[in-house]
């Protein structure tokens, strides 16, 4: 029995229908992609592809070859300066010692003016080395000063050391200062002049 809503044309065929479903669309149909991203096509919800990176990738270049000579050059001439600089530091700090290497006394030949003072100067010279000098006055009147100290500063090569002797009264004395030096090193000098004041 025949259905009458069934076409009447000779090539229909149930078959035909349902082998078109199982064989695909034809070969010479052509799909076109749902949208490009990039390089990679998505044809369809069914399809999966790989995500493109959010950013160009590129391969990195190897990095350049530095040449072993190159990084000692770069520091030789810090480690030249820093040592010269540390070295300087190191003899001015521990470097050789506060040295004396002369004395003299000297004061106003003509000597004082009546009830007046004379100024002795001891002059003292050294090699330019910090440090503190020790010294006495001694008088010929028989007066000795105690220890007096004198500190000369780096690169002072001289120290002036000052004697005020008081003369009063009328006559005429012989006077003698001498200068001991303690330390550094122990030396002695001395001036003589005379004091005067006549009537």
């Amino acid at each position: 029995m025949s259905d009458p809503r069934a076409p009447q044309d000779d090539d229909y065929s149930a078959t035909v229908l349902g082998s078109h479903w199982f064989s695909g669309p034809p070969a010479a149909a052509e799909v076109t992609p749902d949208r490009v991203e990039g390089s990679v096509l998505r044809f369809g919800p069914g399809v999966t592809a790989a995500l493109p990176a959010p950013f160009p990738v590129a391969a990195a270049a190897p990095p350049a070859r530095r040449r072993r000579g190159a990084g000692l050059r770069r520091y030789t001439l810090a480690a030249v300066v820093l040592l010269a600089v540390v070295a300087y530091l190191g003899w001015q700090r521990l470097g050789p010692a506060l040295a004396v290497e002369d004395v003299a006394v000297t004061t106003d030949p003509k000597g004082p003016a009546c009830d007046a003072a004379a100024d002795v100067v001891a002059v003292v010279r050294t090699n330019g080395r910090p440090g503190t000098l020790t010294y006495r006055w001694l008088r010929s009147d028989g007066t000795r000063s105690e220890r007096l100290t004198e500190r000369v500063p780096r690169g002072q090569q001289e120290a002036r050391l000052h004697l005020l002797w008081t003369f009063r009264g009328t006559g005429t004395y012989p006077a003698r200062a001498e200068l001991e030096l303690v330390s550094p090193g122990q030396r002695t000098a001395a001036v003589e002049f005379t004091y005067r004041c006549t009537p």
